[in-house]
């Protein structure tokens, strides 16, 4: 453990944070910017006087469940949430991002796409975020539980899935979803990836097929897709991808040309929201 850094990093990390940013009021006396050390207690549920004594280089050597707790508090990145348990004196925790929670960062910007479809997937192709009007073009990604959660999954399951998408495309997607699984899978086949393939490869033969063909490298073609909507009918649109390499998430959001077909159509979606 290293106190003096350990403590010049949790002020540091203190200070730059602003009470909004953690969903706490600022309240009218409040003079300088950061949090304020009883509040940072308050968030990880430890006494301020425990806090403080961390701060001040003299408090006890942190638990990893003391330091989880401060990580989320400060809303860490995962780079920062390991740093945090190097100085603590304990060895980081193994990562698994992206599999329950979109990450703040992708939450603040979905948060901001009040007039376009956006959904966070996690790298299992997990929805892990939805805004109201990807509901009303996909229908409710987060809805589903156990193996269904993963678009993959469904693709090869499930036939509502693909009546999303016109038939004559269904067979690139289906190579396109397998070779993404299939990069999840050599990182890491004994976790999320591995289960995600056995299932497949048990409840989906189709999948079995594709998956013995080692593609790689196999990508949807450039600029517009096709998408079918129940009640727009079929829409043409870009779907604009931004990653989080430290959640390992990506953003996808879904815009057409301006004054298309398919533009006036998504202009539409407002008023299918359940």
């Amino acid at each position: 453990m290293d106190r003096l850094l350990l403590a010049d990093f949790l002020r540091a990390r203190r200070e730059a944070l602003q009470p909004e940013d953690v969903g706490l009021p600022r309240g009218s006396r409040r003079r300088t910017g950061g949090l304020r050390r009883e509040e940072v207690a308050a968030l990880a549920g430890m006494s301020a006087d425990y806090y403080s004594r961390i701060e001040q280089r003299r408090g006890p050597v942190p638990s990893e469940q003391m330091l989880a707790a401060l990580a989320q508090a400060l809303n860490l990145s995962l780079s920062e949430r390991d740093h945090l348990f190097e100085l603590g004196g304990h060895a980081p925790p193994r990562r698994n991002p992206g599999d329950d929670h979109a990450s703040p960062a992708m939450v603040r910007i979905v948060e901001r796409l009040s007039d376009t479809p956006a959904i966070v997937f996690s790298r299992f192709g997990e929805a892990l975020l939805q805004n109201p009007l990807a509901v009303a073009l996909f229908g409710d990604y987060t809805r589903f539980s156990g193996m269904a959660r993963y678009l993959t999954y469904r693709w090869f399951t499930d036939p509502a899935q693909r009546a999303l998408y016109p038939p004559e495309d269904h067979e690139l997607r289906g190579r396109v979803f397998t070779v993404e699984l299939r990069t999840a899978y050599t990182a890491d086949p004994e976790g999320k990836a591995g289960e995600i393939v056995a299932a497949l490869l048990r409840d989906g033969p189709e999948f079995g097929e594709v998956w013995r063909r080692h593609e790689v490298g196999v990508t949807h073609h450039d600029g517009l897709k096709r998408y079918c909507h129940p009640e727009l009918g079929e829409l043409e649109m870009y779907a604009q991808r931004l990653v989080d390499p430290e959640a390992v998430q990506e953003l996808l959001v879904f815009s057409a040309p301006p004054g298309s077909p398919s533009h006036e159509k998504l202009q539409r979606l407002p008023t299918l929201r359940k």
